[in-house]
């Protein structure tokens, strides 16, 4: 089971939802959700059926065998984690979430040009892709191209 199947699983056994609303919960797009919804009932973990008040109004619940999953399932790593946070003196919290503010400014890419990043090829001075430089890895043998680099254009 992947864990957007078991982080939707989970929602579902919370309360009966609509398509539309169980998506908003666990921050999906609905065609995303309709997928993740469709491999579950596959597997008989959920069932869907219209509403009674709306019946273009789809409905998802969790099945028996979706309960039965959820309790062999392990509890989510960030439900584990904050039981553990809380569990430390005021002081250790507050110097875990001091050094993790710190890292986040410092990883703050605002002013950074990511496009030497996203691009392939060498590099000029000028942060440009050159397309004269061939990009040589030192780990092929010459004359070798890895699988991502782009085929040679005739001469």
């Amino acid at each position: 089971m992947t864990g957007p199947q078991l982080v939707v699983l989970r929602e579902v056994a919370a309360e009966e939802r609509s398509a539309s609303a169980l998506a908003r919960a666990v921050s999906v797009s609905l065609p995303t959700l309709s997928g993740i919804v469709a491999r579950l009932e596959g597997r008989g973990l959920v069932a869907r059926r219209r509403g009674d008040e709306d019946r273009r109004q789809v409905l998802i619940s969790i099945t028996h065998a979706g309960r039965k999953i959820l309790e062999a399932a392990p509890a989510p790593l960030q439900k584990a984690f904050t039981d553990r946070f809380e569990r430390l003196e005021e002081w250790e919290q507050t110097q875990i979430l001091s050094v993790l503010q710190r890292v986040v400014a410092m990883m703050e890419a605002d002013e950074l040009d990511a496009s030497p990043i996203l691009t392939t090829g060498a590099i000029d001075a000028t942060g440009r892709r050159s397309r004269r430089t061939p990009v040589t890895n030192p780990d092929l043998p010459p004359g070798a191209r890895a699988k991502s680099d782009p085929p040679p254009r005739p001469a």
